[in-house]
C-alpha cells in the first residue's frame, strides 16, 4: 500500500485486510467499514474530501446497495429526482435556506474561491496551463487528459478573469464636445 499512496488500519487475518478497518486512497477519500479477503465487504461507508459520503453495503469490493449523500446533506434519489431539473435550478441550500437577495447571486452551491485562471471541477481545481487537478487543499489529484480538458473549459465554473466597469483609459478619450452633447 505504501506504493501506491493508500494506508490502512484495522483488523488482518493471514496477512489480508479482515474486519472493521479504514482504508485511505493516495486522493484522501477514505472507507470506514467493514473488511474481508482485501476487499471491502459488508457495510461500509466512503467519505470524500469534498465532504460528501456514500454509505453501502459491499460484496468481495463491489457495491450492492448505498445511497449518496451530496457535503451540503442532500441525498440523491433515482427516482423522482426534483433538484436542478429542467423546472427549478435552485442549488439545495437554497431549498432549505431562501433565496439571496437580489443583486447577490449564487453561482454554485459552494462559496470557496477559485484561484486565478483555474476552474472547480466538482472534486478540485484545474490549472488548464499546468493541466493539473488538484484538490481543494491543493493537493495533487491528477493530470487532465484531453477529453477532461476540454470537459472542464466548457463546463466548469472558472475563476473571475475578466475586468468590468469603467476604464481609465477611455475616460481620457472623451473629448469636451462629448460632454457638451450628453448634457
Amino acid at each position: 500500500m505504501e506504493f501506491t499512496g493508500s494506508s490502512y488500519t484495522g483488523g488482518f487475518k493471514n496477512g489480508r485486510m479482515e474486519g472493521e478497518g479504514e482504508y485511505t486512497f493516495p486522493t484522501k477519500t477514505r472507507y470506514v467499514g467493514e473488511m474481508k479477503n482485501d476487499m471491502f465487504h459488508g457495510k461500509g461507508v466512503l467519505h470524500f474530501p469534498n465532504g460528501s459520503i456514500y454509505e453501502g453495503t459491499w460484496e468481495k469490493g463491489i457495491s450492492k446497495q448505498g445511497k449518496y449523500t451530496f457535503s451540503d446533506g442532500l441525498e440523491y434519489q433515482e427516482k423522482d429526482w426534483e433538484f436542478c431539473d429542467g423546472y427549478d435550478r435552485q442549488f439545495y441550500t437554497e431549498r432549505c435556506n431562501g433565496l439571496k437577495p437580489a443583486g447577490e447571486p449564487q453561482l454554485t452551491d459552494s462559496l470557496r474561491v477559485i484561484p486565478d485562471g483555474c476552474y472547480d471541477c466538482g472534486d478540485g481545481f484545474y490549472d488548464p496551463n499546468a493541466r493539473v487537478i488538484t484538490d481543494y487543499e491543493h493537493h495533487f489529484l491528477r493530470n487532465a487528459d484531453d477529453y477532461e480538458h476540454e470537459w472542464i473549459v466548457s463546463t466548469c465554473r472558472k475563476s473571475w478573469d475578466e475586468i468590468v466597469g469603467h476604464s481609465p483609459e477611455k475616460l481620457g478619450h472623451i473629448s469636451e464636445l462629448d460632454i457638451e452633447l450628453q448634457a
